[in-house]
């Protein structure tokens, strides 16, 4: 269809959500007009007024020191103590400084001539030299002074700038080659660097070094939710206002929202018009995905069905997993069903919404979530299948047959779309650099999101993410790997209809213009890029009825 005039682009928190948030408050359509003015209510703390550490000015020597004696290290030539003279120096009046920046334009830092003479089948250790001096005084939003060589830990992509993944990638090399020399050398360096209050490079090397702490000492009473903001331990109000304009102002989960909700309406048109429809919700959007979706059924023909049922599969936290899953557990009193619930009834759709606590996703079947012969049964799975490979490879397998026997009229899948091609990832050095990486990504989006400016919604948005770098379940494969592994258990990819792809790529223009989506007719897969480099995907599938099940 040919448009004469541009047509005004969706805003995911117009009249849909801001009606849901019963009545908004007050200062909310000022603060989305402009959230950065000096009277940005999350930055004041009048929504939450909790004191927070900055572990980057506030972690102490002992617990450094306690951390570095926990190391098992193999190498018999590394004799310092944890409690040896630091291998760095402050800068002295005078000297000279280089200042450490994300500009384009910096020069990319050259290796050493050990990692240059280093033969390539000789495992690198992380003894290489990172910084060769300069230390800048501790502060809120500072920059560091020093110059960064020796950049061995790159994986391929355009990594200059960015020398947070310089510090902890080669600080996980080295205590996983049990280099405790260098290892106390690394943690100095980036606990003179880190700050939560920073630019991207200065917050990765803040929770980086939470995250290098807690595997150096597991046992110690040090723990990353109780320095760090994050959904779990946020003011429920606080929570969801922030959330709403994370994705006003990211599109990290909106897009993939969108897309699901436009692929629901689309498997729904294929159905009859007086079934009821049922969603299963196995996600991370903590009901602000389905006021737009509520809003899209009363536009369809027909209007909307006679019954909405919407069975929310809560994540397990009895074995504190889910605790450390990124974006799946919000504040403790934190309930969007009333809300939601009212907000249909306003728009004339009968909406029954039911909450499943405490139930694996392994055990899930058809009388666990009262499915019906005379309801259109889908299901919505973001960003919460790939933790069912923390423990047990086979775990994700076994729960996608579990989706396949329930015979939904349609599965939507989204996850990250992280290469974890490595025969070798349960090393920690490996697995961590992957997760960094992942870190970065979303920090330098986040960054470009808020235009750069510091508040306690973006630290807690941050915080929450940040539990992936100490979690080691949340390695996470391609999306070619997960369309393999559908396929295998009786799934066919279906093809995204064109309002769907369409409408995605409208409201994407919205964002920064680093973001980009690609749609690949080989995988089915809808992709959202930052930066030239994979972030997620979403697919939709259906019933393979052709694969005859054992």
């Amino acid at each position: 269809m040919t448009l004469e005039e541009p047509e005004p682009e969706p805003n995911p928190t117009s009249d849909y959500t801001l009606d849901w948030m019963e009545g908004s408050l007050s200062y909310l359509p000022s603060f989305f007009e402009d959230p950065y003015s000096s009277g940005d209510p999350y930055s004041s703390g009048d929504l939450n007024d909790d004191s927070w550490l900055d572990i980057g000015q506030d972690l102490d020597q002992e617990l450094l020191n306690t951390s570095l004696a926990s190391i098992n290290y193999n190498s018999t030539s590394t004799t310092t103590t944890a409690t040896s003279t630091p291998l760095i120096h402050p800068v002295v009046s005078g000297q000279k400084k280089r200042k450490i920046s994300d500009e384009p334009n910096q020069k990319p830092s050259q290796p050493n001539k050990r990692s240059q003479n280093r033969p390539n089948n000789e495992p690198d250790d992380g003894n290489q030299t990172v910084l060769d001096q300069g230390v800048p005084k501790k502060g809120g939003n500072r920059r560091g002074s020093g110059k960064i060589v020796g950049s061995n830990c790159s994986n391929g992509n355009n990594k200059e700038g960015r020398w947070a993944e310089q510090l902890l990638n080669p600080c996980a090399i080295a205590i996983t080659a049990g280099n405790l020399n260098r290892v106390q050398h690394l943690l100095y360096v980036l606990h003179e660097l880190a700050s939560s209050t920073g630019d991207a490079n200065h917050r990765l090397a803040s929770h980086g070094l939470q995250a290098l702490t807690r595997h150096l000492s597991p046992s110690h009473t040090y723990s990353a939710s109780a320095t760090t903001m994050n959904f779990a331990s946020a003011k429920p109000r606080f929570f969801k206002e922030s959330l709403i304009n994370f994705n006003d102002i990211n599109p990290w989960f909106t897009i993939p929202n969108n897309i699901a909700n436009s692929s629901i309406l689309q498997i729904l048109s294929q159905q009859n018009s007086s079934s009821n429809l049922h969603i299963v919700d196995i996600g991370v959007s903590h009901g602000v995905q389905w006021p737009i979706l509520i809003d899209g059924l009363t536009r369809r023909p027909g209007g909307p069905p006679p019954l909405v049922r919407l069975t929310v599969i809560a994540p397990v936290v009895s074995n504190n997993q889910s605790l450390d899953t990124p974006f799946a557990v919000g504040p403790p009193d934190y309930n969007f069903i009333p809300q939601l619930t009212a907000y249909a009834k306003t728009l004339n759709v009968n909406l029954h919404i039911n909450r499943i606590e405490n139930h694996s996703l392994q055990s899930l079947n058809a009388q666990v979530l009262g499915c019906s012969s005379d309801e259109t049964l889908i299901v919505c799975a973001q960003f919460r299948v790939h933790q069912l490979n923390h423990n047990n490879p086979d775990d994700r397998t076994k729960f996608l047959k579990v989706l396949r026997s329930l015979e939904p009229k349609g599965v939507i899948l989204s996850e990250n779309d992280m290469d974890c091609s490595c025969n070798n990832c349960g090393n920690f050095a490996t697995g961590f650099s992957r997760r960094v990486e992942y870190m970065w990504r979303f920090l330098d989006s986040t960054s470009a999101a808020y235009k750069g400016r510091d508040s306690e919604e973006r630290r807690m948005i941050e915080g929450e993410t940040a539990k992936a770098l100490s979690n080691a379940g949340e390695m996470n494969d391609r999306k070619e790997k997960w369309c393999e592994i559908m396929r295998r258990v009786g799934f066919s990819g279906e093809v995204f209809g064109e309002d769907a792809v369409d409408g995605a790529r409208v409201l994407l223009k919205k964002y920064d213009s680093n973001w980009e989506m690609r749609v690949e007719e080989k995988d089915r897969c809808a992709g959202l890029w930052w930066k030239g480099q994979p972030v997620s995907f979403c697919s939709l599938w259906t019933i393979d009825r052709k694969l005859n099940q054992k």
